[in-house]
């Protein structure tokens, strides 16, 4: 019976092994979702079921701006947490929300999190 339920257990593991992309990574931003407009630095995050991208790569010391955008959210995404910065709102449920945030150091991270803090995004400044 032990046996049984060992190879019962490794057959999921392995069917489950098969749906997970080679080289899969946590949604990291390629830098498509960051503009630089009139000397402010604009990052793009979608909040629909979660963050995306999870994690962008910023520059640092220049004037920031976030811009939330929703798209039939009705999920906890559409309640905004920046504990670092004390902000958080609810974001429409469609619709675009900017944050402006002033230059951030080198080596800073903020980080975003859902009303429950189920979702989560962070922004790097490099």
């Amino acid at each position: 019976m032990k046996i049984t339920l060992s190879i019962i257990v490794a057959i999921i593991f392995i069917a489950l092994a098969m749906f997970i992309p080679a080289g899969s990574s946590p949604d990291v931003g390629d830098g498509n979702n960051i503009s630089v407009v009139d000397g402010k630095q604009v990052i793009s995050i979608n909040a629909k079921g979660g963050f995306s991208p999870r994690v962008t790569n910023a520059k640092a010391d220049i004037p920031t701006e976030i811009r939330m955008r929703t798209q039939g959210t009705f999920d906890c995404s559409s309640t905004l947490s920046i504990p670092s910065l004390d902000y958080f709102e609810n974001l429409p449920s469609s619709g675009e929300t900017i944050i402006n945030i002033p230059p951030q150091k080198v080596g800073t991270k903020l980080d975003g999190l859902c009303a429950m803090g189920m979702y989560n995004f962070e922004i790097n400044f490099d």
